[in-house]
């Protein structure tokens, strides 16, 4: 069986590509996926209970110490001397390792009292520091 032409007085070979069976599987295969696509998407049904609880929200505790001008400290609104700055901030950090800071200072406040409070507790381990202000 030779391929040739239709002419019969030809001898020279066929140069065309007959797509016909290319576009036949390329039907066949658009048909295919067009039919299981559908499928794919679909999961399986399932009926979960309905429960109603409240939010669970862990905030992390915080420590308040406010800084007078005259150089005195108050942790959570009870004054402390400035050497038991030191081991409160170890239980603390030693209770939760994730403890804040919030550190109020007055304007008049000297820089001293600030950084003191500041290196006691970032040497004790507290190394969430905030600095609390108001707003005018």
């Amino acid at each position: 069986m030779a391929f040739g032409s239709f002419d019969k007085g030809s001898d020279a070979p066929m140069a065309e590509i007959n797509t016909t069976p290319l576009v036949d599987v390329m039907l066949v295969l658009l048909v295919v996926f067009i039919i299981t696509a559908p499928l794919l998407t679909n999961a399986v049904k399932v009926d979960l209970p309905q429960a109603a609880a409240a939010e669970y929200k862990e905030e992390p505790k915080a420590i308040r110490l406010a800084v007078q001008p005259d150089g005195s400290y108050f942790w959570n609104d009870e004054p402390v001397t400035r050497d038991a700055l030191a081991t409160r901030f170890a239980e603390a950090a030693k209770a939760d390792p994730q403890v804040e800071l919030h550190l109020r200072a007055d304007k008049t406040a000297r820089y001293e009292f600030v950084a003191e409070a500041m290196a006691s507790a970032q040497q004790n381990g507290v190394s969430r520091i905030g600095f609390v202000t108001e707003a005018p």
